[in-house]
């Protein structure tokens, strides 16, 4: 997990006067961030990730060959559900600074270099704005291109 707020040592001091007036010591009018612990699991970061990385021009899926079809797998099974968002995502996630690793699949024809651009963009934008967490890196592998006549899933496979 991740803790994106410095903790305090402020005391604070609660005194009751006459007639029920309340005193505050040191830190109550000040910014409510500050008191208290935010933490963010790295599953969050993973799936802000994944998301943000799917909603980029050219990118038409995530992950590896084995990923994608443990994918297409789980979403046959009854009641597991869909695709995996955090599929070809993985983070490292510190106090205040994450790196992001990101296998994808390109359209072909498309320019991978402008993808890439364009995935980096999104998901340091998205993590940024959700989690404050400051991005300093987001590796990106082209694991493969998506060509015009191949099918959207893999077909199944049928053992003679």
């Amino acid at each position: 997990m991740t803790d994106t707020g410095q903790t305090s040592q402020t005391e604070t001091t609660l005194s009751v006067g006459g007639r029920g007036a309340k005193s505050l010591g040191a830190g109550h009018g000040s910014d409510p961030g500050s008191r208290g612990r935010t933490t963010i699991a790295d599953g969050v970061v993973a799936k802000i990730a994944g998301m943000a990385a799917r909603d980029a021009l050219g990118v038409c899926a995530m992950g590896g060959g084995f990923a994608r079809g443990m994918g297409a797998m789980r979403e046959r099974v009854p009641g597991v559900g869909g695709k995996s968002v955090t599929s070809g995502v993985k983070v490292e996630v510190g106090e205040v600074q994450t790196v992001v690793d990101l296998e994808i699949v390109v359209e072909y024809g498309v320019s991978i270099i402008e993808v890439a651009g364009d995935v980096r963009e999104n998901v340091i934008t998205a993590i940024e704005r959700m989690t404050g967490l400051e991005v300093i890196g987001v590796n990106i592998a082209v694991g493969d291109v998506k060509l015009p006549e191949e099918e959207d899933e893999e077909p199944e496979r049928r053992v003679a």
